[in-house]
């Protein structure tokens, strides 16, 4: 396979991570590896006994070359076969042996559950850490690659903990183990081995390193591989309504391709690994054979315990090379937790405030009070600069501007779906930061201009807006707002299901849903990303109804990008480069000739464009 189109042309999301790179090459793989070890504390449950099992593993390896050893020098004397020793000590062996086989079983089972429990812990720390980062973290960062990192990497993981973890538990251990039963029969020939064996640790220390970073690369393609398929995938009516679908087949293949080379990359040190233990392990072999024959008897080692000898080198070698072969899938393992080590390491920004700062926030509409905030993202240019405003209990306030003017920023402070830079977000006159998470969203309401909905029916996607609700609330919902006929002239009622992220509703419709949501909350404060902006005119009245009722002694606040939802309210605050610049009720901001006038006359014209 070579690259589909003939270059290399990345796009800016597809360009390779060079501070993520350098970061792991000078942490190294024990680093990693200690930090991993920190951020799994299942791994260290029942860790002593495991390792005592593993010994017992080995040592039963063990028993073959000591009873040849045994049966050599006392079965066999003078040319007469002490037969009832060769027997009983054979039969020792044989039970010995199978007994480790058994016990073997029970240590594999034992490492896949720890394996298993880690994986678990792991997936569900990262999952829950990628909730608690701000919106400027999954802003900056593509969804496909987020999901990468409790996926895939999570899955290289796996394959790791479920064979290679073991292998260098049980592997080391036969080392070990080897190198001092081969200590036991001759100090001078396991010096020989050893100096044969030491000139493979620094190749292999170099390929491992070199492995190390070519495989930190892949994770990072293959993050960039499912980011790009996440956007094809959610992007397929657009490209088929444009005929885009030869172009982001590029694209996409542009992205497996750099991803195949990096992988034929990271493998080309795999197959290297085995050759050289190979050579290392039949040298060894050869010089000790030769070393033992020479000058073995002048050291004290019999026929039987050289014989004895030469079966401990190639027991030796077997871990030696299989080691060498599990290194590549350390590789990978150490790349992905790396990554997913990255993420557990961003620091959450919005943090929860210790348990004796708490304080609840009172019932009812909740006034505002918003004191010097400015914001800018991870040191970014500051998008608010000095927002100084009180919002009444109760009130409806219109927040307007152009695009990028910092009103959805503003109302994000409002929801604590981040913290500002500088100064306070105040409601009943407590901190958001003193508020609990919990008292926060069943105080604090956000509705988004499309209301994500999940694959289930209509009265689940409701009652997920608060935690312990049944059919009765939601029930008690819909009447609430207006929205009776609506959901009786649904096929399946409140059991009809909307497909994925409602698909099977239109736009006004998830909308309507994503209202019940909030209503079954009853927060005091309620948040909308101009809840009508992109909704078709047969579900518009009903959904400005629903609104009106959802509204109902709440503070409200609304980015408007329809200006009759300023018309509507109470207080409009206008927005621009960050600040704001005018405050008051529509009829006078409308007629002042500031930066609102021209807005609204803009609007009025272009809505009446549409209306002829």
């Amino acid at each position: 396979m070579s690259s589909f189109d003939g270059h290399d042309v990345l796009g800016p999301a597809e360009k390779p991570e060079p501070r993520a790179l350098d970061d792991i090459a000078d942490a190294g793989a024990l680093s990693v590896l200690r930090r991993g070890l920190a951020a799994s504390p299942e791994l260290r449950a029942g860790l002593t006994l495991s390792v005592l099992m593993t010994l017992s593993v080995a040592g039963g390896r063990l028993i073959v070359p000591l009873v040849i050893q045994f049966v050599l020098d006392r079965g066999f004397i003078g040319g007469t076969v002490r037969l009832g020793l060769v027997l009983s000590a054979t039969g020792g062996a044989l039970a010995l042996t199978t007994g480790s086989i058994f016990l073997g079983q029970v240590v594999y089972k034992r490492l896949v559950g720890v394996a298993e429990a880690v994986l678990l812990g792991l997936r569900v720390r990262t999952f829950a850490h990628l909730h608690r980062l701000s919106l400027a973290d999954h802003t900056s960062t593509k969804t496909g690659v987020l999901t990468a990192r409790v996926t895939s990497d999570v899955e290289a993981l796996a394959k790791f903990a479920q064979w290679g973890a073991i292998s260098w538990i049980v592997n080391s251990v036969q080392i070990v183990a080897v190198v001092v039963v081969m200590a036991a029969y001759s100090w001078q020939l396991t010096i020989v081995t050893v100096l044969v064996h030491l000139p493979l640790l620094p190749v292999l220390r170099d390929m491992q390193k070199r492995q190390l970073r070519a495989y930190d690369l892949l994770r990072t393609r293959v993050g960039e591989t499912m980011g790009v398929l996440a956007e094809v995938v959610h992007g397929i009516e657009l490209i088929r309504t444009y005929g885009q679908r030869e172009t982001v087949r590029r694209r996409l293949h542009r992205v497996i391709d750099v991803q195949y080379r990096q992988q034929m990359r990271a493998a080309r040190y795999f197959s290297l690994v085995l050759p050289c233990t190979d050579i290392f392990g039949v040298a060894a072999v050869a010089v000790v054979i030769g070393t033992g024959v020479h000058w073995g008897s002048g050291w004290g080692v019999t026929s039987g315990e050289l014989v004895a000898f030469v079966f401990l080198v190639n027991m030796l070698i077997q871990p030696i090379n299989s080691l060498g072969e599990t290194l590549d899938q350390t590789q990978t393992a150490l790349a992905g937790w790396w990554k997913i080590l990255d993420v557990l390491d961003t620091k959450v920004e919005v943090g929860e405030p210790p348990a004796a700062d708490i304080r609840p926030l009172p019932p009812g509409a909740l006034p505002v009070a918003v004191r010097g905030v400015e914001f800018s993202y991870r040191g970014a240019d500051r998008v608010l600069h000095g927002i100084d405003v009180d919002l009444e209990a109760g009130s409806s306030v219109a927040v307007v501007g152009e695009t990028g003017s910092g009103k959805t920023t503003f109302a994000m402070l409002l929801a604590r779906l981040a913290d500002p830079t500088v100064g306070q977000v105040m409601l009943g006159g407590i901190d958001l930061r003193s508020v609990s998470a919990n008292d926060r969203r069943r105080s604090v309401r956000m509705v988004p201009q499309d209301g994500f909905l999940f694959d289930t029916t209509i009265g689940e996607n409701i009652r997920f807006g608060l935690q312990g609700s049944t059919e009765a609330d939601v029930h008690a919902a819909v009447v609430e707002l207006g929205l009776g006929t609506w959901v009786a002239g649904l096929t399946g009622g409140l059991d009809t299901r909307v497909g994925e992220k409602g698909s099977s509703l239109s736009v006004g419709e998830r909308q309507l849903v994503a209202l019940l949501r909030a209503q079954l909350a009853d927060p005091g404060l309620l948040i909308l990303d101009e809840a009508t902006s992109a909704v078709d005119p047969d579900t518009e009245q009903t959904l400005e109804r629903a609104l009106e009722r959802l509204a109902e002694g709440r503070t409200t606040v609304s980015v408007a990008h329809r200006l009759s939802t300023a018309e509507r309210s109470d207080l409009v605050l206008v927005f621009d480069d960050g600040r704001i610049v005018e405050s008051g009720p529509h009829v006078d901001l409308a007629t002042a000739g500031g930066i609102y006038a021209n807005l609204y006359e803009s609007w009025l014209g272009n809505t009446r464009v549409l209306d002829s």
